[in-house]
């Protein structure tokens, strides 16, 4: 049937079974909005481009599905910039559509004209500029496959307005045809050799950790490598992206590792002989000083992404593949090789048992206050209301590092954050998107005064579409964490960090549709947390006034091994229990 390009364009994404677009309109696609109330997509009006990307993005990391978001040309386009970084970085698959100035005005500084492919090749997986209407199913179906296999990633497909209006024949069975991508092929399973390769050196290490990241989350590999740990007496630790992947309760769990890690996490990794890596990257928030981060190791990496091998730390057994498929050829080889080495596991105990010394000696702790609220204490009462099952978003910052540490995250796919870019406003957007995925979850997006203000105006959002989010802001007036940098590193000389001077976040909630909380007192906490809870038609944002300069502890300082770390104050009473 002949269609014009909007209409191809909304055709094919049905096809992908896509159900929800979050985005925002502007001249270049108008065409687009005119078919989009023809169709069967639901559209979320967000209050700013960059609110559509990190929407796009939250439903994505809960869902597994393919995020998708719509803005206009010229600052349309640029507003979702960060949004798609903060994906790419992270390895989001979103597929982002932008309009542009029609083919023949490209390139003349026309009305709200950008290089849009240009601006987004640096933070994109790939982009796509369609410049004939007769390539553009063609486009989309590649840019949906691109964007989920392999790594996941971001790809962005620019639409001039032209091609939008063009008229195309559009063949439905011939969209649903396999996608042929002569350069693209992504690995899928391990190379036989270095499997067999790993699981030897796994059955006969005396003192291995497993080091696992997002790529198992997105892998959906997580009951494997608790198969993994279970089955050969192996501690796990993970990057922040990778919460989740083992229940935060679980007694192999040695907590989050890296600047903000648990003590256990970091001197397991300094002391281990070999370092499981599973989907990680070794980022440098993980690693601190590179050369001392598991410096008497063998080291095993499995990642799908050939490029991160080898990138940060040499791999002593690089494996190439999907983190689910390469577990799945790996743990036969491990039970053959366990049954070989039995006196090994007596190793494994007395390594298990340092580990458990290391945890009672030295757990996360703050000094409780029945003075002032603590933001870990808030954390902890999110953590008994919600039962532990609650999704949670987070911005960026203190509060990023307390709801890492101190809410023990259940399953896969329950933490919503930035973690490679650090993008602040990166919470509540992401948290709605995460709500509309998952209608039948609670939804608690843990911020900053700081980092709510940065997207607040999509708390109109939520409340426009009914959106049950709860937004606990863990209000201290600082920037927080570069107020703790700034106190350790640069004595105390705070500058450009005291935000006291800010709006009533309560009256503020209320005026956008809202319900807004407060909470000023330690014994206020839970009685807020659970009126919040017995909301269930609008989104609820809740002040906690909380001790203005609490620093999040142990902290590893910049330049520094990660078993050199500034430890909490553990207080009299814990010192004379742990003594």
């Amino acid at each position: 049937m002949k269609l014009s390009g909007a209409e191809i364009l909304l055709e094919a994404l049905q096809l992908e079974g896509v159900e929800y677009i979050f985005g925002y309109p502007g001249g270049a696609v108008l065409d687009i909005y005119d078919r989009l109330s023809y169709t069967s997509l639901k559209h979320i009006l967000t209050r700013h481009e960059q609110g559509a990307a990190h929407a796009a993005d939250g439903y994505a990391r809960t869902t597994g599905k393919v995020g998708v978001c719509f803005a206009t040309s010229g600052p349309g386009a640029t507003n979702l910039v960060t949004g798609l970084a903060t994906a790419q970085i992270d390895s989001v698959p979103i597929v982002a559509f932008t309009g542009n100035v029609p083919t023949f005005m490209i390139g003349n500084d026309a009305f709200q004209e950008v290089d849009t492919v240009g601006i987004t090749r640096p933070i994109t997986k790939h982009n796509f500029l369609v410049k004939d209407v007769n390539q553009l199913a063609d486009t989309v179906k590649k840019a949906f496959y691109i964007a989920r296999t392999g790594r996941p990633g971001v790809v962005l497909v620019d639409l001039p307005k032209d091609v939008m209006r063009s008229i195309a024949d559009f063949f439905e069975q011939e969209y649903k045809s396999p996608v042929q991508i002569r350069s693209y092929k992504p690995v899928k399973k391990g190379h036989p050799g270095q499997i067999k390769r790993a699981a030897k050196a796994i059955a006969t290490a005396k003192r291995p950790v497993l080091y696992v990241g997002g790529g198992v989350i997105k892998a959906g590999a997580s009951d494997l490598i608790i198969k993994l740990a279970e089955l050969c007496t192996i501690p796990v630790t993970t990057t922040l992206m990778g919460l989740g992947a083992i229940p935060g309760t679980h007694p192999y769990f040695l907590g989050m590792l890296g600047m903000h890690g648990t003590y256990a996490a970091n001197m397991a990794v300094t002391e281990c002989d070999l370092l499981i890596s599973v989907g990680a990257r070794f980022d440098d928030r993980v690693t601190g000083k590179v050369s001392e981060f598991a410096p008497n190791a063998k080291i095993i990496h499995i990642d799908v992404d050939s490029a991160e091998i080898g990138k940060v730390k040499h791999a002593d057994i690089p494996i190439v593949g999907d983190a689910k498929l390469v577990l799945e050829e790996l743990l036969p080889e491990v039970e053959k090789q366990v049954m070989k080495n039995r006196e090994v596991f007596q190793e494994r105990d007395r390594w298990m048992d340092l580990i458990q010394h290391w945890k009672v000696r030295y757990p996360l702790y703050y000094e409780p206050s029945d003075i002032v609220i603590k933001p870990q204490f808030v954390i902890e009462k999110i953590y008994e209301v919600t039962k532990g099952e609650a999704i949670i978003a987070t911005d960026v910052g203190q509060h990023q590092m307390w709801a890492a540490q101190y809410y023990k995250f259940k399953y896969p796919r329950q933490l919503v954050t930035s973690g490679g870019l650090g993008t602040m406003g990166f919470g509540v957007p992401a948290a709605i998107g995460a709500q509309i995925g998952n209608p039948d979850k609670t939804i608690f997006c843990i911020s900053g005064d700081g980092s709510f203000q940065m997207n607040m105006q999509e708390i109109v959002t939520a409340a426009n579409y009914n959106v049950p989010v709860k937004i606990a802001i863990l209000n201290n007036q600082f920037l927080g964490m570069v107020r703790q940098w700034q106190s350790i590193f640069y004595d105390r000389n705070y500058s450009q960090v005291d935000i006291a001077f800010q709006p009533d976040f309560v009256k503020l909630a209320e005026s956008m549709g809202a319900v807004g909380l407060r909470a000023e007192k330690p014994e206020d906490v839970e009685k807020v947390l659970k009126a919040a809870m017995e909301i269930s038609d609008r989104p609820v944002v809740i002040d906690f006034v909380v001790n203005r300069e609490e620093d999040v502890f142990p902290m590893v300082p910049p330049g520094a091994a990660i078993n050199e770390m500034i430890l909490p104050n553990y207080g009299k009473k814990l010192k004379k229990a742990v003594s």
